[in-house]
């Protein structure tokens, strides 16, 4: 007898959401219940998955499927997903770990809660990504690597051996960080960047930086 697939809450309902549908399901350990849209706004036609409630909608939500993925995408800021963790984790959610059957994860690695980690993603031996994490499509983590929380590491960036990226960071596609650099907290790094240097200060970075 097959396994009971466990009820998922989405929250949010735009464009990533829509990718991650497309993990959960390859995954196949949990059933979408449907999508949480914040108050008054349309969600986008996820075909099969329901818009079951809004922000107000909440307590009773969670209460009665426990078990939440956020689905906000993260340009600039990840200040919305740390919204929505805080109120989500008052109200008992539970955030599980969503992983690609098409990634490679190393044993050695560690993923925190909430995070997801998207197709054709590797990450290598002892690395370590925080809790509310995007890791996204063919991503290359290289080991000893370390991401905080709420992070959102684009497609095709490419984090070489132990760098550490603070929380809230979003590291673009196509993005290359070389080994060794550190990255301040809520650091924006553009799409195609080129980082040789630690960047030791919050900001927007892009083109060569050294």
């Amino acid at each position: 007898m097959s396994e009971e697939k466990i009820p998922l809450l989405l929250i949010g309902g735009g464009g990533h959401c829509r990718s991650c549908i497309d993990v959960i399901e390859a995954e196949g350990r949990f059933r979408i219940v449907g999508i949480v849209e914040a108050d008054a706004r349309a969600a986008f036609d996820q075909g099969d998955y329901p818009l079951v409630g809004y922000d107000a909608d909440l307590p009773d939500l969670v209460k009665q499927t426990p078990h939440c993925l956020i689905c906000i995408g993260q340009l600039k800021s990840a200040e919305i997903r740390r919204r929505l963790q805080q109120r989500l984790q008052a109200l008992g959610a539970i955030f599980p770990v969503i992983v690609s059957p098409y990634a490679y994860v190393s044993p050695k690695a560690e993923i925190g809660a909430g995070s997801i980690v998207m197709h054709h993603a590797l990450l290598n031996a002892n690395t370590r990504v925080g809790e509310h994490c995007i890791i996204n499509s063919k991503v290359l983590l290289e080991h000893d690597s370390v991401i905080g929380d709420q992070v959102h590491l684009a497609t095709g960036a490419l984090v070489n051996g132990a760098v550490e990226v603070g929380s809230g960071c979003l590291i673009g596609s196509g993005a290359v960080i070389k080994q060794g650099c550190r990255i301040a907290a809520d650091t924006v790094v553009g799409a195609g960047a080129l980082v040789l240097v630690s960047l030791e200060k919050s900001g927007t970075y892009t083109g060569v930086c050294k």
